[in-house]
Order: structure tokens, then C-alpha cells, then sequence
């Protein structure tokens, strides 16, 4: 059986439906992919859409810490733009 997304900390349904559509359906594919990849491959899916860093980006790395995206430190925050070509 698996757990549905939206039961982890940051995650709605709009988001849960973006990560399944790009094959990410539980929290174990989502820690596979990484944040980043995720992030990734749903702005390649979307490319005329504006996702924001952080309802995306930063809220499946919180997701994956169990904390609000806010919360999530500077550093990781940093690291994860990065990653995705951003400053």
C-alpha cells in the first residue's frame, strides 16, 4: 500500500499530482530523485509555468526533512538553487 504524499509536511494536492506525473509517487521515490531532480523535471514538463522555488523546490526538501520549508537552513537552501542552475 502506499502513503499518499500530501501526508507529508508541505506537500498539497496540486504538488502531490506534479510529482506523480513525473513517476515520483511515494516519499522513497521522491528521496531517490532528490528535491532538485524533482524540481527539475517537473519545470521540463511545465516550461511555460512559473514554479516558485519555494512551494516547489524547497518544500519537497522539506518533505524529505519533515520540516516546513521556511525552516529549512540557509546552506540547503542555497545548495538546492544551485543545483538547479539558479543563484
Amino acid at each position: 500500500m502506499t502513503t499518499s504524499l500530501k501526508q507529508y509536511k508541505n506537500i498539497g494536492a496540486t504538488i502531490e499530482k506534479r510529482l506523480n506525473e513525473i513517476g515520483v509517487n511515494t516519499i522513497d521515490d521522491l528521496a531517490k530523485v532528490g528535491a532538485a531532480n524533482a524540481y527539475i523535471k517537473i519545470k521540463e514538463k511545465y516550461p511555460d509555468k512559473t514554479l516558485s522555488v519555494c512551494y516547489y523546490l524547497y518544500s519537497f526538501q522539506g518533505a524529505l526533512m519533515d520540516m516546513h520549508w521556511d525552516d529549512i537552513p540557509q546552506n540547503i537552501k542555497d545548495d538546492l538553487r544551485k543545483q538547479v542552475g539558479m543563484k
